[in-house]
């Protein structure tokens, strides 16, 4: 086991392995609920065992609820972590939604339309950045522009949806 090599003593690997063995089904359990994806929920478990090896001394008995409740939170953040990864990017919905010609919205919401009426540039910028989650330096390099451009792009963008919104009401 990889994870042993991270433990310097006798006790603390003993104390690793006696965790491995008694959680490693709930650990993927817990995961693959988050996840929905077998090689997934076993890379949030792996990368879970690590942290837990980084921090072997923090867990003093096995069987407590404490340390169950520790090793189960582990499992699920580190399976939110891999979730926002994978769902971070969602590269075929911004070619089709915003490709700065034609964007519908059917229902009344006032923030949707002021988006919508935003020049394609702005409206780009604003869904990447809010929508989708893209970073501004992300942006900068869809765009093929500097961060600093970037940054004003997103600073006017902005400022134009304010305008829009309080123009509808809205602010």
């Amino acid at each position: 086991m990889i994870y042993l090599q991270m433990i310097e003593s006798e006790e603390d690997k003993v104390k690793f392995e006696e965790i491995y063995l008694k959680y490693k089904a709930l650990m993927f359990y817990t995961a693959n609920k988050i996840l929905h994806n077998e090689q997934d929920a076993e890379d949030a478990v792996h990368m879970a065992f690590i942290k837990i090896a980084e921090n072997i001394e923090k867990i003093d008995a096995l069987d407590c609820p404490k340390t169950r409740s520790y090793i189960v939170t582990i499992a699920e953040h580190k399976a939110i972590d891999i979730y926002r990864k994978k769902n971070r990017h969602k590269q075929n919905e911004y070619l089709e939604e915003i490709n700065g010609i034609e964007v519908t919205h059917d229902g009344d919401n006032l923030l949707t339309k002021s988006i919508l009426n935003l020049p394609a540039r702005y409206r780009e910028v604003i869904l990447l950045r809010y929508y989708h989650g893209y970073s501004v330096r992300e942006i900068a390099a869809l765009f093929d522009i500097s961060l600093v451009a970037a940054s004003k792009l997103d600073q006017r963008a902005k400022k134009k949806l304010k305008e829009l919104c309080e123009k509808e009401g809205i602010l």
